[in-house]
């Protein structure tokens, strides 16, 4: 378990009920969209608004405590913020699935950004394809 009054406090942010309650939540559903967390925080506090935890979640976004991970054509996820890594995201399904960040590739990204005079801050690397289980349904 995650210590997330620590991490809350790291980045500057009280560590409220309901930040808490979301944090958890995240972690224990790994990549989740608003209505994802949003179903998973009522189970506990069924008098949390929706607005609240989208209001947190942008604030914690914000402040780098989580980051969002774009999917072509479907609600954003969202991940406690890790160590730089790939995520693997199906087209189909809306699966994301987290993978290391390859030494050389990270690598090849710096060279990149400064060929381009482009200081490079941090770096999401989203891959587009299909999963395993969706490519067995569609052979079936």
């Amino acid at each position: 378990m995650e210590n997330f009054a620590q991490l809350l406090k790291e980045h500057g942010l009280k560590a409220t009920f309901q930040r808490m309650t979301i944090l958890s939540s995240i972690h224990e559903l790994g990549h989740a969209n608003v209505d994802e967390i949003y179903e998973k925080v009522r189970l506990s506090h069924p008098t949390l608004s929706l607005a609240t935890v989208y209001k947190n979640i942008v604030t914690m976004v914000e402040e780098g405590v989580l980051v969002e991970v774009p999917i072509a054509g479907k609600k954003s996820k969202y991940e406690l913020k890790k160590n730089e890594h790939l995520h693997l995201i199906c087209v189909e399904c809306g699966s994301v699935m987290d993978k290391e960040l390859d030494s050389h590739l990270a690598e090849d990204t710096q060279k990149v950004a400064q060929r381009s005079s482009f200081a490079l801050k941090e770096r999401q690397m989203n891959l587009y394809g299909v999963c395993d289980k969706c490519q067995m349904a569609e052979a079936s």
